[in-house]
């Protein structure tokens, strides 16, 4: 019982931001999805971490919340920097625009590795930024999450209609940042893309994916504290798998008919 209850209350807050990660994560990555950029999110996360990277390679300090403050603040301008890279190559055919995302993230990426490379410490940085520390949240942590997307969502619902491409790029590439130091370049990723991804055939989209993603956070987390896995990671598998299964007994057969209809169509 005691082991339950501890595993009980470090796996509460870890799903609450799961739940918070994915209240803004299902609208916007039918958006993403929409737009037909599918890598755009993984491409602000990579620059979004490369600038958690350079602020802590760069600002000594011994006032941790200070430190904190101004790696954020790093971080955001190095996401809305490059997102308005991408805004501005937006109207280009679209595996150009792949083609300058897939750029940038290999950028990103390999500036995160030559950076940490002086680190004595850079492996398991890496492997923070990576997968994430969403077993290890602080109040803190939840309340800042709670408020950017509390922001977004009011943001998004009330001003969709209105708001052009100009603002829905450093909008995302704030998201993202914040995300991302919380749980990890591979679970933004995830959470963005499985859920709305594996609902793309489906009446009712957004319900069904808010299902998977919460289905994902809640098996992941449980799977991670029984056998001692990394947890980032196993939500990852864990919505990839429930996105799969769901997709293939239902969407799928959805997405053969629509094959079959337009290809009779076309004979």
């Amino acid at each position: 019982m005691g082991h339950l209850q501890i595993h009980a209350e470090i796996l509460w807050p870890a799903l609450l931001a799961g739940l918070l990660v994915l209240s803004t994560y299902v609208p916007l990555g039918r958006e993403v999805l929409q737009r037909g950029i599918i890598f755009l999110d993984l491409a602000i996360a990579q620059t979004a971490a490369f600038g958690v990277v350079l602020a802590n390679t760069l600002w000594v300090t011994g006032h941790d919340d200070h430190q904190h403050v101004s790696t954020t603040i790093i971080a955001v301008v190095a996401a809305i920097a490059g997102s308005i890279m991408l805004y501005a190559i937006r109207k280009l055919e679209v595996r150009l625009q792949e083609a300058f995302i897939g750029i940038l993230f290999v950028l990103m990426a390999t500036g995160i590795i030559l950076l940490l490379s002086v680190d004595p410490h850079g492996g398991e940085r890496l492997k923070e930024i990576l997968v994430g520390q969403i077993l290890w949240l602080q109040a803190s942590d939840l309340l800042q999450l709670f408020v950017v997307y509390t922001v977004t969502l009011i943001l998004w619902i009330f001003g969709r209609e209105k708001m052009g491409e100009w603002l829905f790029y450093p909008l995302f590439a704030i998201i993202i940042t914040l995300s991302t130091q919380i749980v990890g370049v591979y679970l933004v990723f995830a959470s963005l893309i499985i859920p709305s991804v594996s609902t793309l055939y489906q009446k009712k989209p957004l319900v069904k994916a808010y299902m998977i993603g919460i289905a994902g956070y809640i098996v992941g987390l449980i799977v991670s504290a029984s056998i001692d896995l990394p947890a980032g990671a196993t939500i990852v598998w864990c919505l990839a798998i429930i996105g799969c299964l769901y997709f293939v007994f239902t969407g799928g057969r959805k997405m053969k008919k629509n094959l079959e209809t337009k290809g009779a169509l076309t004979s």
